[in-house]
């Protein structure tokens, strides 16, 4: 679990809120239908069957704002986290591309397109990394 996608465990923890949120409504349900049950004049019983169903009602509708709130939370945090490592991806192919422009530089070269030659080369490669690394 140390390891694992924050993404993932906001996800799983939503759907554990959601099972106890309808199990706590399902609760709240058969008991207002049990006082329906009790109820001895009519204006009562249908007041508790009308709670019964409003209960029922509401936590569905928080249930489901839970469930798309954590889906938002957690497709932002993966987004986030894809982004920083394409971030910090170019800035380490620039590195290791300085280092072997400084040794085509060191050498002597024989002439303007060898040079640019040895420029362009380390270039390319830490465009198609970057470029690898986004897909």
């Amino acid at each position: 679990m140390a390891d694992a996608d924050l993404d993932a465990v906001i996800r799983q923890l939503a759907k554990q809120q959601n099972k106890t949120i309808l199990a706590a409504a399902k609760k709240r349900k058969d008991r207002f239908n049990g006082l329906a049950m009790k109820a001895k004049d009519k204006d009562a019983k249908e007041r508790f069957k009308m709670l019964a169903r409003e209960a029922v009602e509401q936590a569905n509708a928080a249930a489901r704002r839970l469930l798309i709130s954590a889906d938002n939370v957690a497709d932002s945090y993966a987004r986030a986290m894809r982004q920083a490592a394409a971030a910090e991806l170019p800035k380490t192919a620039e590195k290791k591309a300085d280092k072997p422009a400084d040794a085509a530089a060191a050498k002597p070269s024989t002439g303007k397109a060898g040079s640019k030659a040895a420029k362009k080369a380390p270039a390319k490669a830490a465009a198609k990394k970057a470029v690898k690394a986004k897909a």
